[in-house]
């Protein structure tokens, strides 16, 4: 049975990496000269910043940072909807895509912190 539930473990730590990354990535570009607020770019870019927070913990798999940063992405899902439904163009599908990324980490990121716990219980059993 544990080794079954720790099976997506990887995978799940491997989304939440990878779409943290890209959000991070996603950020930057946007704000920085793909469709910035202002033509030679914005402040918005420091937006990115405070996503680098939980990155070095996701990368090694602490569940405590899995566990609190599934509630602060919740600010650039926020975002995101709102802009993808307000702006038009380049910067609507750039938030459409902070959405799905901002999902795509809520859902990794509760699923690790949930069948982390499972394993470790029945690890101590």
């Amino acid at each position: 049975m544990t080794k079954s539930l720790a099976r997506p473990i990887p995978i799940l730590q491997f989304g939440a990496s990878l779409s943290l990354i890209l959000l991070i990535v996603l950020c930057l570009a946007w704000e920085g000269f793909l469709a910035p607020l202002k033509p030679n770019g914005s402040n918005l870019i420091l937006k990115a910043a405070p996503l680098l927070l939980p990155l070095f913990g996701v990368l090694k798999g602490r569940r405590y940072t899995y566990q609190w940063s599934s509630m602060f992405i919740l600010i650039y899902f926020t975002e995101g909807a709102v802009r993808a439904w307000s702006d038009q163009g380049l910067s609507a599908l750039l938030a459409f895509i902070e959405v799905l990324l901002s999902l795509t980490y809520f859902g990794c990121t509760i699923f690790y912190a949930k069948l982390t716990r499972v394993t470790s219980q029945q690890s101590k059993k």
